[in-house]
């Protein structure tokens, strides 16, 4: 039988140790053992979530000052980072990425450290990384600025997802470190195409394709799937948006891709991860909104295993009593209550990428919980 992975957790209580919430997520760094890895003189990458402007659900700086903090007196030189998003929002391109994490605190200031934005500019800079064992991607696409770093730190917010059942550590790091075009691997089975009403007929996306893909005819782009290799090039560089992926990946695969594209990132070098339980919001920090806690606020989690955190978070999340007046106990969602998650989100099966990840060697399922 497989050892069980060491989980770490402390809840949110303050007065019994009278020390603040801040310090206590030291403590419990100190206890997982992240201080065991040597950071002197590297650069660390803190992956996390800066938030969708207009979403307040997001970590708050103060937690990303906490692990940079821990990671600089280690010796090691920590940067924040989050790769831009798929979808036309606040932090589809570098700027506006940048624009939205200042908006929500995040900077030098208030967090102790750098931010960089993984994927560059466009979304486009990007490394080919092979996935050892991978069944639907071979070569995953992950921000270049990502796999730069000697050493890979998770920091997630653990919250409700529409398309995975919730957003845990392997979402945050899978989906969250893809490239645009990675990000469209993942939720796409098929190839990208043109919204005519938004294309102005610039040739941009032409001149990007290497495969000749895009054309553009009576002033209107089009891309002829028969030639496109799916590299995303295109939409990264469209200056009006013009170009969509097709969202059409069932949820069960997307799952298994956001496995795939967490093995690609973690493997090969020190990796932690940590995860905090609270404002459990029913869908993830890319809405420009969140709804209210759909569980109590449970607490802090940490572990050098990502699958055996995710379950842990889970199991933490499923054992709580869902709130009055949230989305859970909502008319329609007011199920037994067995699983939240899949109460919230019917079509989603959030086991998937836990399982999938476990066969891949990410880690296991099987944790022994180590309360501080």
């Amino acid at each position: 039988m497989a050892e069980k992975a060491k989980v770490y957790f402390a809840d949110f209580r303050s007065l019994t140790f009278h020390e603040n919430q801040q310090q206590k997520l030291t403590r419990l760094l100190k206890a997982a053992g992240m201080d065991t890895i040597d950071f002197s003189g590297k650069f660390v990458a803190i992956k996390m979530h800066f938030g969708e402007p207009g979403n307040l659900a997001f970590l708050r700086p103060n937690w990303a000052k906490t692990v940079a903090d821990f990671v600089k007196e280690q010796g090691g030189k920590p940067f924040l980072t989050d790769c831009n998003t798929l979808y036309v929002g606040g932090r589809k391109n570098a700027l506006d990425h940048l624009d939205s994490a200042m908006l929500n605190g995040f900077g030098p200031a208030t967090t102790g450290c750098q931010v960089l934005i993984g994927d560059g500019l466009k979304g486009t800079d990007e490394t080919l990384v092979p996935v050892a064992g991978g069944e639907y991607v071979k070569e995953a696409k992950i921000g270049a600025a990502v796999m730069d770093a000697d050493i890979f730190i998770s920091l997630t917010h653990f919250k409700g997802h529409e398309a995975t059942g919730f957003g845990g550590c392997l979402k945050n790091i899978g989906m969250g470190c893809g490239s645009r075009a990675g990000k469209m691997e993942q939720h796409s089975a098929g190839k990208p195409s043109v919204k005519e009403k938004y294309c102005i007929g610039c040739g941009t996306c032409t001149r990007w394709c290497a495969h000749g893909a895009a054309v553009v005819t009576n002033g209107k782009a089009a891309i002829d799937h028969d030639k496109c290799v799916g590299c995303g090039r295109c939409l990264g560089h469209c200056p009006k948006d013009a170009i969509i992926a097709a969202s059409d990946e069932s949820n069960d695969i997307l799952n298994c891709k956001v496995a795939e594209y967490t093995k690609a990132v973690v493997n090969g070098r020190p990796c932690f991860h940590i995860s905090l339980v609270c404002d459990v919001s029913p869908l993830c920090d890319c809405y420009g909104l969140n709804d209210a806690p759909i569980v109590p606020d449970v607490g802090m989690f940490a572990s050098f295993d990502p699958i055996a955190l995710d379950q842990a978070c889970a199991d933490a999340v499923m054992a709580q009593t869902p709130l009055p007046n949230s989305a859970l106990t909502d008319e329609g969602h007011a199920c037994a209550h067995h699983d939240h998650f899949h109460d919230m989100h019917p079509d989603t099966n959030w086991q998937i990428a836990l399982e999938h990840g476990e066969k891949l060697g990410l880690g296991t399922r099987e944790y022994e919980l180590v309360k501080i």
